[in-house]
């Protein structure tokens, strides 16, 4: 699954039909192969794959005559593989807060931030297994770029493993961000995690224990 940023100068097949579904809208099987010179088998391989993965949604559009057309395009949730100014537009009002409120400001706002996030995805999460909740919980942060897996442990507890910061330029400015991002596990979990690894400090991943025995 495709969960980084792509690059301008594609290296697999799979982000050069993104980008072209980006540049040309809505494509028929055809156009692609015609831009990605490979078979229309194997554009259908990568087009089910990415619809799989929620980044592509195809239409059915009829035809006067003949069989109906299939068109493809990208959905809302491949966006985030693009180019943004979100992060610096984020780094900028952080900026501004911390010059008006100075750090607890930016705590402050942080933790309404969280407690809106906490708030808009509990629906996801309440009522299920504990297992469940950890995979799901997963999901959500992988949704927003985390690259997240997460596993049991032989005791009981799991482990939650990010791959991937998705705000890494806007953490090391602000780590407010990465202390209050245990927190929201823990409340979207309703139970106590605790950072285990960590990349700011030269860990390859960010790793949280979810403490299910207590």
């Amino acid at each position: 699954m495709i969960t980084q940023p792509l690059p301008a100068v594609p290296e697999r097949t799979q982000e050069a039909l993104l980008l072209h579904l980006k540049r040309g809208g809505e494509m028929t099987v055809g156009e692609l192969v015609g831009l990605l010179n490979i078979t229309s088998m194997a554009v259908r391989r990568h087009l089910t794959a990415l619809q799989q993965d929620g980044l592509v949604e195809s239409r059915v559009e009829k035809q006067s005559r003949g069989r109906p057309t299939f068109k493809f395009r990208l959905t809302e949730k491949s966006e985030s593989l693009f180019p943004s100014g979100v992060q610096g537009l984020a780094i900028d009002l952080l900026d501004i807060v911390f010059e008006q409120s100075g750090s607890k400001g930016v705590m402050d706002l942080l933790e309404r931030r969280n407690a809106k996030m906490a708030e808009r995805l509990r629906s996801r999460v309440e009522n299920l297994p504990i297992a469940e909740r950890v995979i799901e919980v997963s999901k959500i942060f992988s949704e927003n770029g985390y690259m997240t897996e997460s596993k049991p442990l032989e005791d009981g507890n799991f482990i939650i493993f990010q791959r991937h910061c998705a705000v890494h330029d806007l953490a090391n400015q602000y780590r407010q961000i990465c202390v209050l991002e245990p927190k929201l596990m823990e409340d979207l979990l309703g139970l106590k995690v605790t950072r285990e690894k960590y990349m700011m400090k030269d860990d390859p991943v960010c790793a949280y224990l979810v403490h299910a025995i207590s």
